[in-house]
């Protein structure tokens, strides 16, 4: 029986277990990214472990998200990250030089290889062959140690690609009908592999497009083949040399196939709050339109912003609408500036922002009370925008051009022609704002340099094989890390901060959650279906660690999420009867015993100390997820593990 393409990058970099799907496997990792959202937090767990230097092929640390500066706080972490990343043997990619997925997929991804990354989206590699999964910040410290990766083995998904975009219609569209297919918890514990004579007609941008948005299936990552349009795309950074061919084998065996006929597909939009709420972007026509945003780590690419330039060029934009623009990376920025593009962008009345993240995680340009904003983001989660009642909607940037133009959702079809593009054949490589770090000799006298705001890594705490504890809060389906820990200009420069932090912990559902959580001292949270999808961000784990929460009782979990709540040493538990969810409420007094024999058997008895239910929990838990557990966090088992 022959293998997939990740199949194959997992047998390569297998260090322990079996490919058999639903066990445990460990992988030898040769990439990491990390961002200042959650590498500030990763590179103190790195030091806690006291290893000089990194022991990838190459980790990189890019400053991308907490870039507005409205305090000492921001400015105090990238110093931190800085000066941490000259010492320990890590690229550090400054501010200004993009998004650390567009970035890495110009200057350092390779087909072939593992990369980790402390970001969701860091499938974004896997447009060239790359097997790239995001992680929590303490996993990805473990790897920047040497040590493996652990992911439950996961299933084989084929999506075949037929026929050809039609003008107007595009990745992102791609993306949106993969997700009205699947859900945003279609994905989960599958690895989405696209093929089929449509790839072919797609770039590296576009497939990268599509595996980012991956992401939001719950999938383990997304992989295209490496082929001669990777080849292609590698030469143009000037990176042929890294090129390496990969595809699956003739008689490879998938659990699912999924068929698209690219051909037959029309522009979509995702509607508020969700990025599955899908339908087309005709049955919306008229909708008013407040604010546009073009960017993100999905749609900056050069091959987007030409485009972009190219239908806005000669126009203006309407005066009702706000639209702004996000250029990628500073590669894509200059290249817009050398060939005239910028100009045409900005004689329409856009709004140019730096090379980052920026509105995508809240961080500047939220929409007016209750505007509509349609965004070529790859999330449209309720609040994350910075405000409260935004009505967000995911669009290619055909789209969103359409709508800056008119000022409502409109098919970009109806704009007319699409303009020809002239894509370059080389891209102007420029790694200046890269820095490399110091030789090990010279490592040995550099300082770290840490600001005020910068606290130590929350107390954890073993798990007892008795805990009886207060139901804190209950919250319903779909609840996002978002949710559990809010992005925006206003928190997240204090994710160096978990006391600070904890007081907005569940805002968006209960304000007064971190206050109770912290008067009952121990706690428990119970949670509906695909519980913590969305970011990576380990800090939806630390928070609550902090205040109190022993254990999460949900009805399904998002493998991230579920993944950092074992390393913070926070049981993820699952109810066996979805409906025994309605046997608990908000203050009841909840019991598990025989935990330690329930985290080996998968069982685990819960008493309803209230009202006298008995409900049945599952888990499953491998044996070093139940050691992890059992010692209060990856943290303490891998102290131990030295000892």
């Amino acid at each position: 029986m022959g293998l997939t393409i990740a199949q194959k990058i997992i047998r390569d970099h297998l260090v322990s277990g079996d490919m058999t799907v639903g066990s445990e496997v460990a992988l030898r990792i040769d990439q990491t990214l990390t961002q200042d959202a959650t590498g500030t937090m990763a590179y103190l767990e790195f030091e806690t472990m006291g290893i000089d230097r990194v022991r990838t092929e190459r980790s990189v640390a890019y400053i991308d998200h907490n870039t507005l500066q409205s305090g000492f706080e921001n400015a105090d972490d990238h110093r931190y990250i800085q000066s941490v990343a000259k010492k320990h043997g890590i690229y550090f990619s400054r501010p200004g030089n993009g998004i650390c997925h567009q970035v890495h997929l110009e200057r350092f991804g390779i087909p072939g290889k593992t990369l980790i990354g402390s970001d969701s989206h860091t499938p974004t590699g896997g447009g060239i062959g790359m097997l790239a999964m995001g992680a929590g910040g303490l996993d990805v410290a473990v790897a920047m140690g040497g040590g493996a990766y652990y992911i439950t083995m996961p299933k084989m998904y084929k999506v075949n690609l037929t026929g050809k975009l039609r003008d107007f219609v595009t990745a992102k569209d791609v993306s949106l009908e993969i997700l009205r297919i699947l859900s945003v918890k279609g994905g989960v514990g599958a690895i989405i592999e696209w093929g089929g004579e449509g790839i072919k007609t797609l770039s590296v941008p576009e497939r990268a497009t599509i595996t980012n948005m991956g992401t939001e299936l719950g999938a383990t990552t997304s992989i295209f083949p490496s082929d001669e349009i990777t080849r292609d795309f590698l030469r143009a950074e000037g990176r042929e040399a890294d090129y390496r061919p990969l595809s699956s084998d003739p008689d490879a065996v998938y659990d699912r196939v999924i068929d698209i006929n690219l051909s037959e597909l029309e522009p979509l939009i995702a509607c508020p709050h969700s990025p599955d709420n899908i339908v087309k972007v005709s049955s919306l026509k008229g909708t008013k339109v407040d604010q546009v945003c073009i960017g993100s780590c999905t749609n900056s690419s050069l091959l987007d912003m030409l485009k972009v330039a190219a239908l806005l060029k000669g126009k203006t934009i309407k005066p009702s609408v706000s639209l702004s623009i996000s250029p990628g990376s500073r590669q894509v920025l200059t290249m817009l500036a050398d060939c005239g593009a910028l100009s045409d962008i900005l004689a329409s009345g856009a709004r140019v922002l730096e090379c980052a993240c920026g509105p995508c995680i809240g961080m500047g340009f939220s929409p007016n009370s209750g505007g509509v904003s349609l965004r070529t983001f790859n999330r449209n989660f309720e609040g994350r925008s910075g405000t409260a009642d935004g009505q967000v909607y995911l669009v290619s940037p055909e789209t969103a051009v359409a709508a800056a133009l008119t000022g409502e959702i409109t098919d970009p079809i109806l704009l007319g022609e699409m303009p020809k593009i002239q894509f370059p054949d080389q891209f102007k490589v420029d790694d200046s704002a890269v820095l490399t770090p110091a030789d090990p000799e010279e490592a040995k006298s550099l300082e770290v340099l840490r600001g005020p705001n910068i606290k130590k890594f929350p107390d954890s705490f073993p798990q007892e094989d008795t805990l009886t504890a207060t139901l804190a809060l209950k919250v319903g389906d779909n609840i996002t890390t978002d949710h559990i820990m809010p992005a925006g200009a206003k928190i997240l420069p204090y994710r160096s901060n978990i006391p600070h932090l904890s007081q907005f912990c569940f805002g968006v559902c209960d304000k007064t959650f971190p206050e109770r959580a912290k008067a009952l001292g121990r706690s428990i949270v119970v949670g509906g279906s695909n519980y913590g999808q969305g970011s990576s961000r380990e800090h939806a784990a630390l928070v609550p660690l902090y205040l109190g929460v022993r254990a999460v009782i949900a009805k399904s979990f998002a493998r991230i999420h579920a993944a950092n709540l074992i390393n913070a040493g926070i049981m993820p538990l699952t109810f066996k009867n979805p409906e025994d969810y309605e046997k608990v409420a908000e203050g009841d007094t909840l019991s598990l015993s025989g935990v330690y024999a329930g985290m080996e058997s998968g069982e685990i008895t819960l008493k309803n100390e209230t009202n006298g239910a008995i409900i049945p929990l599952t888990c499953s838990f491998t044996e070093r997820q139940t050691a992890i557990l059992k010692a209060g966090s990856l943290l303490s088992y891998t102290k131990q593990l030295g000892e």
